[in-house]
């Protein structure tokens, strides 16, 4: 007995001192804008050979080459390329092009960018791939500390609803599982449409209409007509107190760490809300 277990030991520690070291990727592209800032993020920009299109942070980013958007990739501007690694969005960039880049041999990490924990664990598994572990764990932690402050400095606010307009034509939003949700929340605000299955739901007029938000959100790409829909609702809350905001794009548009700027915009957006929503009570 003594003599196998011996034998188990030895096969063990022996399989350990051959267990190889995870590879690190020397030449990468991303194909999409977040996850090029993501690898920035962790100290690996100069590991980038390629970016997809509106990859425009931080500026150096604009000086690498471009293999497509989010739904085409240029294969031979690619093959040129010569990456070792390519990092697609989970969400955004479609199965079949997964597929083909697969299929076409190569090496291809899906990251997963839904929630703000998905942030940290995207910051983590990319500073794994490049060789940055170190540079990644801290700014995961600064990224999550800057989460709580935020949460912490918006503690015992008044709830306060709230719409957030993804694109107007065709009108879509999200629902409780997306970071633009927790971010609402963190900032003392109950998302109207939590409650819907799918993470960017499509939804009608009538229904935000019938949900009467007091508080209406989007991003400045939507432009200054982004809620010129709603005008035909005058006794409608958001409306009725002014609560009509514009967020950064790149900041509440990208699931990186700027989501603690966006969230600190979104904080200061709704506490105003908070303002204009007394004000007009008081009348």
């Amino acid at each position: 007995m003594l003599a196998g277990l011996a034998a188990a030991l030895c096969a063990c520690q022996e399989a350990a001192q051959t267990t190889p070291e995870p590879r690190i990727y020397a030449r990468i592209v991303t194909l999409a804008p977040n996850l090029t800032e993501l690898v920035f993020a962790v100290g690996a920009g100069d590991q980038l050979v390629g970016v997809s299109a509106w990859s425009d942070f931080p500026p150096q980013a604009l000086e690498l080459p471009l293999v497509g958007d989010a739904f085409t990739v240029d294969q031979e501007k690619l093959a040129l390329l010569d990456p070792d690694l390519l990092l697609v969005w989970e969400s955004g960039t479609p199965p079949h092009t997964v597929d083909e880049l697969r299929n076409a041999g190569y090496t291809v990490e899906a990251i997963r960018t839904r929630s703000l924990g998905d942030v940290g664990d995207a910051l983590m598994r990319i500073g794994e791939l490049t060789g940055r572990a170190a540079e990644a764990e801290s700014v995961a932690a600064e990224f999550e500390a800057g989460l709580r402050a935020l949460r912490a400095a918006q503690e015992g606010r008044p709830p306060i609803s709230v719409f957030y307009q993804a694109s107007a034509r065709p009108l879509y939003t999200v629902n409780r599982e997306h970071y633009v949700s927790e971010l609402i929340e963190i900032c003392g605000g109950t998302n109207i449409f939590h409650d819907l299955d799918e993470l960017a739901p499509a939804i009608s007029v009538e229904a935000v209409v019938e949900r009467n938000p007091e508080v209406m959100i989007a991003s400045t790409d939507a432009g200054d007509e982004a809620f010129a829909e709603w005008r035909r609702w005058p006794a409608m809350s958001a409306n009725r107190y002014g609560n009509l905001f514009l967020l950064p794009a790149d900041e509440i548009g990208r699931a990186t760490p700027r989501l603690v700027i966006a969230g600190g915009a979104m904080c200061v957006a709704m506490q105003k809300a908070r303002s204009n929503r007394e004000a007009v009570s008081r009348r």
